[in-house]
């Protein structure tokens, strides 16, 4: 599949419709990729959920979510009408939950241009560990998500030695691109009362503190597997930390956490990838995929 352009926003980040229109022109983004959505309605963690930490923030927000079908009713049709190009994101708690996801997505509108699977979620049917750590077990995910009927992305995590291998048993499944990366896995303590800061205990890292991490897993994919599309997420606040992820061999780039900060983030960073591009004689971004090998 192709994108107008390579900056898309982050699940999680920009809400689960047209929420951000307010701020941003929807229809120039390359994808809006909307929170991850389970099968049916989930409230998530308990409260607090996020924290701001030193150069990004810990959030446990649990995944809540209204599940696929009011999400249609909902929230699509303005995403539609905003003009964007949306990407839905879906997530379970076994390879049943994930396929339903898909099931109920099978007949979305043609705006809905592919799944990104969030496979950084609890595994139930194999034990209390995410899938993502998983290659078989992710395997099974994405081939369960293929009743989606479009392309998927398999979003991964950085939570493991094991990425590579992820990332070719995904690609062997089905999936037409990875995400990387989800969040670094996190704990914030009150020195006064001497518990958790956030309500669900622990959660994930995100911000420009993670950004060296994510290129870094995307440099090695990429290595490994230089014919997988890789999107990059980690850290992108600005033009020219997307150039570093297209040179680490990302074909997109989505923008997350600079949001909670400057809801224009996303559609700044594609004015500064281009004004970047422009400056330096770049043609088309796909000059700078993969230049940082070789």
């Amino acid at each position: 599949m192709e994108l107008a352009n390579p900056v898309a926003t982050a699940s999680g980040t920009a809400g689960h419709g047209a929420e951000l229109s307010d701020f941003v022109d929807l229809a120039r983004l390359g994808a809006v990729v909307v929170k991850s959505l389970a099968s049916e309605p989930w409230t998530g963690n308990p409260g607090p959920r996020v924290h701001a930490t030193t150069g990004g923030m810990l959030n446990s927000v649990g995944l809540q979510g209204p599940g696929v079908a009011a999400w249609r009713r909902d929230s699509l049709p303005e995403l539609i009408d905003s003009g964007a190009t949306v990407v839905a994101s879906i997530w379970g708690r076994s390879v049943d939950d994930y396929a339903a996801a898909a099931v109920a997505l099978a007949d979305c509108p043609a705006q809905v241009v592919a799944v990104e699977v969030n496979l950084s979620c609890p595994n139930l049917d194999g034990g209390l560990h995410l899938f993502a750590h998983d290659p078989e077990a992710s395997a099974a995910v994405v081939t369960a998500c293929a009743a989606a009927g479009r392309p998927l992305w398999a979003k991964l995590s950085p939570n493991t030695d094991r990425l590579v291998e992820v990332a070719a048993a995904v690609a062997e499944a089905g999936a037409e691109a990875v995400t990387l990366v989800n969040t670094l896995l996190g704990l914030v303590l009150d020195t006064e009362t001497r518990r958790p800061v956030l309500g669900g205990g622990g959660g994930g890292l995100s911000g420009p503190a993670i950004h060296p991490v994510a290129v870094r897993a995307v440099h090695t994919v990429h290595d490994a597997l230089p014919e997988l599309p890789i999107v990059g997420v980690g850290g992108v606040a600005s033009g020219v930390d997307a150039v570093e992820f297209l040179l680490a061999g990302a074909s997109a780039v989505q923008v997350g956490t600079a949001t909670f900060a400057d809801p224009r983030a996303v559609e700044r960073v594609l004015d500064e990838l281009t004004s970047w591009c422009v400056q330096h004689g770049v043609a088309t971004v796909s000059e700078l995929i993969g230049g940082a090998h070789g």
